[in-house]
């Protein structure tokens, strides 16, 4: 059984967990300076890929970000992922974004921390100087060619500012700890058979099935239903029929398609639905547990933290949407994903968690 999410999701999630994107950066409206309006190519220093207001990010920091991402994809999902489409972008592409994304988040988030006030203290500066120590020891010299020749010094002002951007976060969020009840934070367990309203084309791509097709699909999902009514097991039916990735899922309210969590949530143990309609499937869905203490709790946690994010984001997107920036786009264009076996560090946030614990 796995929480609800799609194959992309998860994906993206696994990097995520890499980058700490998901306990700091994951706010809705969060900037992304590849997205800025205004693009400049001109008046850089060498290799300086971005800068907003008086800071510079250089080509040698993304690479720490990006040569310990695609690593990871490498050992979770092997190297033939970077070629995969992921919506209208290569995962290289994708992933190149997300990294671009976060490093230029903590460039803005150390800018309003020294307008916050926020500053690390010498013993947290000392830690960022061993974390440095730890991770530039640990690499070999195809890794460090791969980021740009980076220095150790480099990385002790990098492992600076990401800690003092977690300082900021945990600065901002200091005070917000809501009650959670038991009702809002209910997660249900379901089993589920999926029939998609869609194909896939010769590029991967989904492809939508027009009226007649779809008109068949619900057909068999009646026929489903009805076997159903009949007495036929519900795991017989999943084998069979289901194509969605697990047969058993748990979710919250929120989580899910409105249409599908309503039907959901008006089940009772046992209890089968009919055919739910979503934008890109028919379901059929039968209620395992309307109450999962366990799954119930975790989500508490998850609400809480989504609630400090959007307390922080509030307040970085005020502030982020009054900085300037100019981006290197030419110097982007040019970085490219270069997987090598001999290039498969993947520790920066390790080491970094190890010493700011």
């Amino acid at each position: 059984m796995r929480r609800y999410g799609s194959f992309w999701g998860k994906i993206k999630k696994f990097i995520a967990c890499g980058l700490m994107i998901t306990c700091m950066f994951s706010f809705s409206g969060c900037d992304n300076l590849k997205g800025s309006k205004v693009v400049f190519t001109t008046g850089f220093l060498n290799d300086e890929l971005f800068r907003i207001e008086d800071s510079s990010c250089m080509k040698s920091e993304f690479l720490v970000y990006l040569v310990n991402s695609q690593n990871m994809y490498v050992q979770g999902l092997g190297e033939e992922i970077f070629a995969v489409k992921a919506g209208d972008q290569t995962m290289e592409e994708s992933i190149k974004a997300d990294c671009l994304s976060t490093i230029s988040q903590v460039k803005a988030m150390n800018l309003l921390a020294a307008d916050t006030g926020i500053e690390l203290t010498d013993p947290e500066k000392e830690q960022a100087n061993e974390a440095a120590t730890e991770y530039f020891e640990s690499l070999n010299a195809d890794e460090i060619a791969g980021m740009g020749g980076i220095t150790q010094e480099q990385l002790a002002l990098m492992y600076q500012e990401y800690a003092t951007a977690n300082k900021l976060y945990d600065y901002i969020i200091r005070d917000i700890n809501p009650e959670i009840s038991d009702d809002e934070a209910r997660t249900i367990t379901v089993e589920q058979i999926v029939l998609n309203t869609w194909t896939l084309d010769s590029m991967g791509e989904k492809v939508p099935m027009n009226t007649t097709e779809k008109n068949s699909l619900r057909s068999t999902a009646s026929q489903i239903l009805q076997q159903l009514y009949d007495g036929t097991d519900f795991d017989v039916l999943i084998e069979q029929y289901n194509e969605a990735e697990e047969g058993t899922v748990s979710f919250g309210k929120g989580e899910v398609d409105p249409i599908l969590e309503d039907a959901a949530f008006n089940l009772d143990n046992g209890e089968i639905s009919g055919i739910v309609e979503t934008e890109d499937s028919y379901v059929i869905l039968k209620c395992v547990s309307t109450f999962n203490r366990e799954e119930t709790e975790a989500n508490k946690v998850r609400i809480v933290e989504e609630r400090k994010r959007e307390v922080f984001g509030k307040q970085y997107n005020e502030y982020a949407a009054g900085l300037s920036r100019i981006f290197n786009n030419e110097l982007w264009k040019k970085i490219k994903i270069n997987y090598s076996e001999n290039m498969t560090t993947t520790s920066f946030f390790d080491v970094y968690q190890k010493h700011f614990k």
